[in-house]
């Protein structure tokens, strides 16, 4: 019986314990938390949310191009075999130095934002010579399709012309502009690149 014991003490020396309450409740919170993020994750197609703005969106947007002489300048944005995702770019200066853009590109841009419909400005960044720098993946989802599609070059200039689905979508910005952003708000940027790093 005493071999036994010796043996069985061993065992478990060469096994892990079982877990302790404390170390229980802490595998069951953060099982909690992945779910719970999970869970909040952004559907892929933003179209898909509220396919009602999405139309009221598109219509601003076709009007808009055909009404202000961009029926020819303005590309349509295109994904795959889909018309259209919400997305207008107008190369108003193809720059100099040939550029690669990925997701994750890091690009160093003055630029200046404004409500399509009213023409109000929501945000003037690097006019004073400052220029800011963003991860391409961490932008709005509209500078992600225009740039990627667009293909401006170091030192050119690039209107996009963007669904509120690409923008912020039903969530109004109360820091934006001189009376907040609304929600469901087309937008309309001026992206000047000046520089990109992969």
């Amino acid at each position: 019986m005493l071999k036994f014991v010796k043996l069985r003490v061993l065992f478990f020396k060469k096994v892990n314990l079982p877990p302790t309450n404390k170390v229980m409740n802490r595998l069951l919170l953060l099982c909690w938390c992945l779910l719970l993020f999970t869970a909040c994750s952004k559907v892929d197609d933003p179209a898909v949310v509220n396919p009602d703005q999405a139309a009221i969106d598109d219509k601003l947007l076709a009007d808009y191009v055909a009404g202000n002489g961009l029926a020819g300048k303005a590309v349509k944005v295109k994904v795959g075999t889909q018309d259209t995702v919400g997305v207008y770019y107008v190369v108003e200066k193809q720059g100099t130095v040939n550029t690669l853009y990925s997701l994750s590109s890091n690009i160093t841009v003055a630029y200046t934002g404004k409500v399509l419909t009213t023409g109000e400005v929501i945000a003037e960044v690097g006019a004073t010579g400052v220029h800011p720098a963003f991860v391409l993946g961490q932008t709005i989802k509209g500078w992600q399709l225009g740039l990627l599609n667009g293909k401006v070059n170091k030192g050119g200039i690039i209107r996009i012309l963007m669904a509120s689905r690409y923008a912020y979508g039903p969530f109004a910005q109360p820091q934006l502009g001189k009376n907040g952003l609304p929600p469901n708000s087309v937008l309309d940027f001026t992206i000047q690149i000046f520089d990109v790093t992969n």
